[in-house]
């Protein structure tokens, strides 16, 4: 397999000279944004319920009997050391808050939920069922849930990573309660004033007079019977629906299992707006918030960050970054013109870069666009790149080895390598992607989509080889898996350890090779360097995946004064995963007013070089 190649690949050299030519602007700020320019987060996102289950039936909306579940104690001290020599820093737990589930826990206190507003049988972790309680299912002991993942919590801290959990504020199941709230808290909802529409000082908006329809071209579970399966839901008056859909019959195409919160926005009167004094459902927020952080929790992945105001992130982060000063939010956000307002207003830490950087590098594998289009996006990051979290992998997205995507994992390897390398900010992993999970068969309620399931119980067919029988070692992978996983940890390894990735600045050099007065590399070519005090490094990718690109790059001379490269004779050294040099591939003197080399890349290929004055 062509991802076999080592870290650094291999590439001849070649000394060349080229005149000086016009250079557009190429170049992003040195100091990065981040709260700690020496640390570059590695987030390996796990669907927790699914990570440790080891059950193989997977039955189309099979029980949880059927099908088995992960639980918390899945996550073992081996386990956990695997991802950290991965290069992981941060666990992002997904799907840790309790929401609604087809599973009866009555037994236990908990209500049972119906059928009629639950996707799936083991349900949406979006469809919060109660803030201050965890998802039974993956308890051993039901009622000990909350001391398993308080010790999951200092597990993952004792392996020295961070743990993120994900923060819903949009919206709530419709069958919310909390029955493990603490003393003096009041629930959502409880003091609503239910004959106004809308009222500041609700917690929900209503359909005043009218009661809510399911929708009639939803089929819960398929033909599966369950106790709470009749076609209704008793809901009087009717709430608004989780996607802004005001209205007391939204579509099965709504997010209808859900109920829209209300941080005093009158969405049904241009939106105006009533945020003094502070709405309650802002104060209820910061003690639910306040609550996950002395529990331990390290960060917040913020679900549909971009549906609640503005004002209310940037008056609830500070409040609980005063607990935690290290604690960190991060916004799942698909709008642009956003973004600004929603880091220097919101003090979000960090942002998804869906829209921009992974919608473009998708684009690219699939032959839809080329690597001209990547220069436009970091020049209208610049500013914010620290930032941005960059990912090609998420519960939300397709796998890389679904034929929706990629069709084969090698397929994206030169994404992943710009995606954790072009600049300072996050990179994030989803778990099986490091051993090409293609997210394959009909699970339930999702059908197949290229995705793995997040509303059914389900065991993840290639991951499972990894898990091997709950010894985490992946003793069950082929060896072409084993070498992807090896290219991964390689990856963000050199992340963790290169001063000039996780803290350095950047300079595109693709944009000088592909102008008007020089073409050095075709658009499936992307090429850059990265600099930090004493380490410089060339990285160049190929998207091409038939095809060796031949590259005759030349490096500017403000890019070598930069560099403190300048009148210098320049060794290139390739690098093994470790950062010690591993062979000496060839000098570059700088005899001209740019100096130019020549190499090749191999389909689906990357280089990456160090550079060093040679005496």
């Amino acid at each position: 397999m062509r991802y076999l190649v080592s870290l650094i690949s291999f590439g001849l050299l070649c000394l060349a000279s080229c005149q000086e030519s016009t250079r557009p602007k190429h170049e992003q700020p040195v100091e990065p944004m981040t709260m700690n320019s020496n640390v570059k987060p590695v987030v390996y996102q796990v669907f927790t319920r699914l990570f440790g289950n080891t059950v193989t039936n997977n039955v189309p909306y099979g029980t949880i009997e059927e099908n088995g579940i992960g639980k918390f104690d899945d996550f073992t001290n081996s386990a956990l050391q695997s991802l950290k020599d991965m290069g992981v820093t941060h666990m992002w737990y997904t799907g840790i808050i309790e929401h609604a589930v087809l599973t009866d826990y009555r037994e236990y206190g908990v209500q049972l939920d119906d059928a009629d507003v639950v996707k799936g049988r083991a349900g949406s972790p979006y469809a919060i069922k109660d803030y201050y309680d965890v998802n039974p299912d993956m308890a051993v002991d039901v009622n000990n849930r909350m001391k398993e993942f308080e010790d999951l919590i200092e597990r993952t801290h004792a392996n020295g990573m961070k743990v993120i959990i994900d923060f819903v504020p949009n919206h709530v199941s419709r069958g919310y309660i909390s029955d493990a709230k603490p003393d003096g808290i009041i629930d959502f909802g409880e003091d609503d004033n239910e004959e106004k529409t809308f009222d500041p000082n609700n917690n929900f908006y209503y359909m005043v007079g009218k009661a809510f329809n399911v929708p009639s071209e939803y089929n819960s579970l398929g033909n599966n019977p369950h106790p709470t399966k009749d076609g209704k839901f008793d809901e009087v008056p009717a709430k608004a629906t989780g996607n802004d859909v005001f209205s007391a019959s939204p579509s099965v195409n709504d997010w209808f299992e859900t109920v829209k919160l209300n941080y005093g926005v009158d969405y049904q009167n241009g939106r105006a707006t009533y945020f003094d004094p502070i709405p309650d459902t802002w104060t209820k927020m910061e003690e639910v918030l306040s609550y996950w952080t002395r529990k331990g929790v390290d960060g917040f992945r913020c679900d549909m960050a971009e549906m609640v105001p503005v004002e209310f992130w940037g008056w609830v982060i500070p409040r609980i970054k005063k607990i935690n000063t290290d604690i960190t939010f991060t916004a799942e956000i698909y709008n642009p013109d956003s973004y600004r307002n929603y880091i220097f207003n919101g003090k979000f830490d960090y942002l998804y870069d869906k829209v921009e950087l992974y919608d473009t590098l998708k684009h690219i594998i699939q032959s839809k666009a080329s690597t001209d289009d990547i220069s436009v996006i970091w020049q209208t990051q610049e500013g914010i790149e620290a930032n941005m979290l960059r990912f090609l992998e998420n519960h939300d997205e397709q796998r890389i080895a679904s034929p929706d995507f990629a069709i084969t994992a090698e397929n994206a390897i030169p994404a992943m390598v710009l995606s954790a390398t072009m600049n300072t900010g996050p990179i994030m992993v989803y778990f099986g992607q490091e051993i090409g999970e293609p997210g394959a068969g009909v699970s339930g309620f999702s059908g197949e989509d290229g995705r793995t399931t997040i509303f059914d119980y389900w065991g993840v067919p290639e991951f499972q080889k990894w898990v091997n029988n709950k010894t985490f070692d992946g003793g069950g992978l082929s060896d072409e898996q084993k070498q992807l996983r090896q290219f991964y940890a390689d990856l963000l390894n050199l992340c963790n350890d290169s001063e000039a990735i996780k803290a350095g600045g950047f300079y595109d050099l693709h944009y000088f090779n592909r102008s008007q007065h020089y073409t050095g590399h075709s658009n499936k070519v992307y090429t850059y360097l990265r600099h930090h005090k004493d380490e410089n490094l060339l990285i160049a990718v190929n998207f091409d995946h038939n095809n060796t690109e031949k590259v005759h790059l030349k490096i500017p001379s403000d890019a070598l004064d930069k560099l403190g490269l300048s009148g210098s004779n320049i060794r290139l050294t390739t690098l093994n995963r470790s950062l010690v040099v591993e062979q000496e591939r060839g000098s570059l003197t700088d005899q001209s007013t740019q100096a130019s080399l020549s190499f090749e890349l191999p389909p689906n290929g990357y280089h990456i070089f160090k550079l060093e004055a040679s005496n």
